[in-house]
């Protein structure tokens, strides 16, 4: 099941088409796209059974499927490849910080390039669907909704600035694209090994596979919830792998005119161009 943000309207993506939710439930389910995470279950169950579209897919209208979280939870240096090439060692613990709700953005939002310091990085994100409190990691999947693509854009000078600032250099608007839908983790290939990457430019600067990834979803859900509840829609940044710019020699970053374009194997792509910010 694919669930996305059609200009601000919850709906399900049925191939080429969609079906609105509300529409399609006959208002069983309201049009925002966070409404459906308050009874996932529920809503989940009723997907699973509809096949007409009520409507064609525009891409163009695509948003972020995950508009209005109420947590957004980052992982760093969560790819033994990361850690490596950053020359840190791999944590024993998630090294875990917050991107603001307020910096999440679109599958094709442009990004506003603030300073010459702005990075990409090309992240699995999922997204809880049922409470998690204390959850072991053997049941965590049962508290995952879905799936989706994202980048953990980053201002490195203002991550790196004061004793570190990742939470606001990670939280500029527009520095977490997400999209362009919501796959449901039946629905994807292999959940725990899947291909990601980025290309700027045409040219491909990350290029691996979520197996590498030293905590799974699996393990970030129970380590998280061990320390606090996560709560329906709320969203994991998972980590980002090899690749990233800061760590090129010379270094490289994000110029206005760039495009971005980020991908994750079974569930879609990312389109972004950056512009003066």
């Amino acid at each position: 099941m694919k669930v996305a943000n059609l200009d601000g309207r919850l709906v399900l993506v049925i191939d080429d088409a969609v079906a609105d939710v509300e529409t399609a439930s006959g208002g069983r389910f309201g049009p925002d796209p966070m409404g459906a995470f308050a009874e996932w279950d529920a809503f989940a169950d009723w997907a699973a059974g509809v096949r007409e579209p009520t409507g064609t897919l525009d891409v163009g209208l695509l948003r972020c499927p995950v508009p209005a979280p109420r947590q957004v939870f980052a992982i760093g240096l969560n790819y033994r490849s990361h850690a490596e090439e950053t020359g840190m060692d791999v944590s024993s613990v998630p090294a875990t910080f917050t991107k603001f709700p307020a910096s999440l953005s679109g599958p094709f939002d442009d990004i506003p390039v603030v300073g010459d310091t702005v990075d990409w990085e090309v992240e699995l994100v999922a997204v809880v669907g049922a409470r998690a409190d204390k959850v072991a990691e053997a049941d965590a999947w049962s508290h995952v909704a879905g799936l989706t693509v994202g980048q953990d854009i980053s201002d490195r000078a203002l991550q790196f600035a004061a004793g570190m600032q990742f939470s606001l250099g990670k939280s500029r608007p527009g520095y977490g694209p997400v999209g362009p839908w919501l796959v449901t983790p039946d629905e994807v290939p292999d959940r725990d090994d899947l291909a990601l990457g980025c290309r700027v430019n045409g040219e491909t600067v990350q290029d691996a596979r979520t197996s590498d990834l030293v905590f799974s979803v699996g393990a970030l859900v129970a380590e998280l919830s061990s320390v606090l509840p996560l709560l329906p829609g709320d969203v994991i940044f998972t980590g980002t792998p090899a690749g990233v710019g800061m760590s090129r020699k010379p270094p490289r970053s994000l110029q206005p005119g760039d495009v971005l374009e980020t991908w994750i194997e079974g569930i879609g792509e990312l389109r972004n161009t950056c512009v003066a910010g």
